[in-house]
């Protein structure tokens, strides 16, 4: 679902001209995205929680060059997905077999874990430009 997605259905569903509902779609975006420049966090209860992580400047490297590359330090936002939004998206799902992992509820989005050690949200995934993986990322940019 995109933005425009999103600002049709919430037209539709709450009777309001098109535009109306972009302004108002455009003001949710635009307070949360003032939160978190602030560095505060924004819990949704039953959807999930953004945070800011900071990471420390590293060495890295050019994938295609090889060549060390200087990552200067950055602040990047990271979403958690609550346990009811987890539950109702599995929901559906059939059960995988026995001794797979990934079955047991315990994963968040983009490749983080629902909980645990260390940094408090991953275990593996990662984003591009991410710093190495022991933090365990997973973050996105939103600049």
């Amino acid at each position: 679902m995109t933005k425009a997605d999103l600002i049709d259905v919430v037209a539709e569903k709450l009777k309001l001209p098109r535009g109306r509902a972009e302004a108002l779609i455009g003001q949710v975006f635009d307070c949360m995205v003032e939160a978190l420049q602030r560095g505060e966090g924004i819990e949704i209860r039953g959807f999930g929680s953004f945070s800011i992580r900071d990471y420390k400047e590293y060495e890295g490297r050019n994938p295609r060059t090889g060549e060390t590359v200087h990552v200067r330090p950055k602040r990047l936002a990271f979403f958690k997905v609550g346990k009811e939004l987890r539950e109702r998206v599995n929901e559906n799902r059939p059960s995988e077999s026995p001794g797979r992992s990934g079955s047991n509820g315990s994963s968040g989005t983009n490749g983080s874990g629902g909980g645990g050690g260390g940094g408090g949200g991953g275990a593996s995934g990662g984003t591009v430009g991410a710093p190495p993986a022991s933090t365990g990322s997973g973050a996105a940019n939103l600049s």
